[in-house]
């Protein structure tokens, strides 16, 4: 979020805008499609809760579910977790700002790490009519078609989830983890990185760019979000409803894109490898080495659920779970 946060400084003319405003898609349902999300969260491991404390010995891990963007109404959840975060050891993040300043300040001045730099461009790689309708969304997002040409598939992927009022929104990107940061450091405490810039973009790029292509194509619909999907995942993250978040992205992927549940629920599960189980193995590996400490563990509240979720991950390797208010 952070990266696209600074490719929209440099590179779109951003200007004051109302912050987004849409429909609450939960409110939609029908009462079969209730029923069938409330059966599909009722088996997932931990589906809700933004904030748990796991405890083992003598190591107390805070983890806080976090948004990437920004929302009013985390003001008043920070100031009722500052009393119990600001007394810990150590606040670990995906990516520090510190880190993140410094690859920003890196790729202000080459951009090549998000872009194609040899070779065909999507023009050539994508089928005429798929990149005429990809190149009029990103037209909407203020991304000129010979440059959305150029960059990487799966940063495109990224950019077509950022519904347009969040990119011409002041401080779009101050969220919950933004606000952690700001409370780590008024308190001087110190800050850690799960995971490097470096490693996460050679994931993203792990796969061959005819295969990001091939996948883009066939996704772009499901990846479209607008304001009312923005407004549906602020609203379930304040409610605590981290699990459905992604289970609403699946079902209207699922009707946006066209594919059938065979095909699309391939495509699902190559991003939630990607993005949330590789990663959080990746993590605990280092969560795990934590030991005799109060530590604050701040990361995206997509990665606290189902059986790679983190919080189940902790529960097997013995730690005991207690929801705490957030």
């Amino acid at each position: 979020m952070r990266l696209l946060g600074l490719f929209l400084c440099l590179l779109l003319p951003l200007t004051a805008h109302a912050a987004c405003e849409g429909r609450d898609l939960r409110h939609d349902l029908s009462p079969d499609d209730k029923a069938a999300l409330d059966k599909t969260l009722g088996d997932i491991a931990f589906p809700e809760g933004n904030h748990w404390v796991a405890t083992k010995d003598g190591t107390v891990l805070h983890l806080i579910g976090t948004l990437h963007t920004n929302d009013v109404r985390m003001g008043p959840v920070v100031d009722r977790l500052a009393p119990v975060l600001s007394q810990a050891d150590a606040f670990y993040f995906e990516v520090t700002k510190t880190e993140m300043d410094a690859f920003e300040k890196d790729l202000a001045k080459d951009f090549s790490p998000v872009l194609i730099t040899s070779g065909p461009t999507l023009v050539d790689l994508m089928p005429e009519e798929d990149w005429a309708a990809l190149s009029a969304t990103l037209a909407q997002r203020g991304i000129p078609s010979w440059m959305a040409a150029k960059m990487r598939p799966w940063f495109l992927s990224m950019l077509l989830g950022i519904p347009p009022c969040l990119m011409t929104t002041p401080d779009f990107d101050r969220g919950m983890d933004a606000r952690l940061t700001e409370l780590a450091v008024e308190h001087d405490i110190p800050q850690f990185s799960l995971e490097r810039i470096d490693e996460l973009i050679a994931m993203f790029d792990s796969h061959s760019l005819e295969e990001q292509v091939a996948s883009l194509t066939r996704l772009a619909g499901a990846l479209q979000a607008g304001d009312d999907q923005m407004i549906t995942m602020a609203n379930a993250y304040i409610d605590e409803q981290h699990a459905a978040i992604l289970e609403l992205a699946k079902i209207q992927g699922l009707e946006a894109s066209g594919l059938t549940p065979e095909e699309f629920d391939a495509e699902w599960q190559s991003f939630e490898d990607q993005l949330l189980v590789q990663r959080n193995a990746n993590w605990m590996e280092k969560i795990l080495k934590l030991k005799d400490q109060t530590a604050v563990i701040a990361v995206g509240a997509g990665h606290l659920s189902n059986d790679h979720g983190l919080l189940n991950q902790l529960q097997q390797a013995g730690y005991t779970l207690e929801r705490a208010d957030f």
